[in-house]
Order: C-alpha cells, then structure tokens, then sequence
C-alpha cells in the first residue's frame, strides 16, 4: 500500500474535485467551509504525493503524467464554478480566463516538448505562481462565510489575489512559451532542409 501512497494521492485529489464543485451548491456558510475543507485537503495532497514521491525514489510514469492533470482539474474546476455562483464577475472573469488559458498553452508546449524528450523545468516564478494561485482560490470558495481582514473581506483578497496570479501567469507563460518556441524552432524542418537531407542519404 505505501509503495503506491504518493499515486494514491493524486487519485485522491481527482476525486476531491467534483465533491468540492458539489459542496459549493450547499448554501452558505455550511457549503463554504466544506468546499474549503475538501480543498485544502486536494492542495496539501498536492505538496505531500510529490515530496513523498521523491523522498521515497517512488517517482512513476503513471504519477508525471497524472500530478499535473489533477493540478489543472483542480484549477479549471474552482474557477468555472466561481463564475456559476457568480462569486467573481464582470472584469473579474477576465484574469480567470487568462489563467484557464496560460494552462492549456503550457500543457500543450509540454506535451509536444516530451515527444521530443525535453523537460521544462518549473521555474521559482512558476512555483510563486502556484501558491498564490492557490490561496486566492481559498479565499474565493470561502467568500462571504469568512472574516474581514481590515478593509477587506475574503472575496476582495481572493479577487485581488487573483489578479496577482494572473499578471504573473502571463509572466511566467510567456517564459515557456519562449522556450518552447526555440526548441520547436531548432527541431522543425523546412521542407527545402527535408529534401536536401534526402538528397544527401
């Protein structure tokens, strides 16, 4: 059972998502705080199956692939349903989409850059990103239910937290979309450069 602890965990965070997406049609206070529950057991899931992983030597092919997908489900999943309960709007949504769109950029920039068996590393920005990324989205599921924090209550932290996230998005997509682009640029091949490799077999 240990041997799979750290793949059991990612499982687990896949399965918390559709029950955090649940809990947040339970009216407030009570569906706040249970969806905040059952999300902060998926993010602290999030650190503990890569860093058991690791510690362990139990790093799997099944695990790379399926850690990053639970990450991104995670954050599609809160985002949209943020949208549904109209706890962010209006200009909020743009910083949204910009994250959703960062994700789906990137996920492909890995997908083609693994076919061609080169990594990209995640960068100190990167991992800053996901924290507060992280955070914001705590703050907005709790909404309403949670305290004020001077002038601020727990929505506006999490919609300027989430603003914050997205400007570093751009940042740090922009990044990997630049190296993505110079390794695609130095593997592709023209098809002048096809013929005279041919040519010169």
């Amino acid at each position: 059972m240990l041997t799979n602890l750290p793949n059991i965990l990612t499982f687990s965070r896949i399965i918390a998502i559709p029950v955090v997406v649940v809990l947040l049609f339970i009216p407030a206070p009570l569906g706040n705080w249970l969806a905040f529950t059952v999300y902060t057991y998926a993010c602290v899931t999030d650190f503990f199956d890569g860093y058991l992983a690791r510690a362990w030597h139990q790093q799997s092919n099944l695990g790379r692939f399926m850690d990053p997908i639970a990450d991104k489900l995670l954050v599609a999943g809160v985002l949209l349903m943020m949208v549904a309960i109209d706890r962010i709007g209006g200009l909020t949504i743009l910083p949204a989409a910009v994250i959703l769109c960062r994700e789906i950029v990137v996920s492909g920039l890995r997908e083609f850059l693994a076919e061609i068996r080169v990594g990209m590393p995640v960068s100190r920005m990167a991992k800053w990103k996901t924290t507060i990324q992280m955070l914001t989205l705590g703050f907005l599921i709790v909404g309403g239910a949670g305290p004020d924090f001077g002038p601020l209550s727990t929505t506006e932290i999490g919609v300027i937290g989430l603003w914050a996230a997205a400007a570093l998005t751009l940042v740090t997509g922009f990044d990997y979309l630049m190296t993505g682009l110079r390794y695609i640029a130095a593997t592709d091949c023209g098809p002048e450069d096809k013929t005279r490799k041919a040519g010169s077999g």
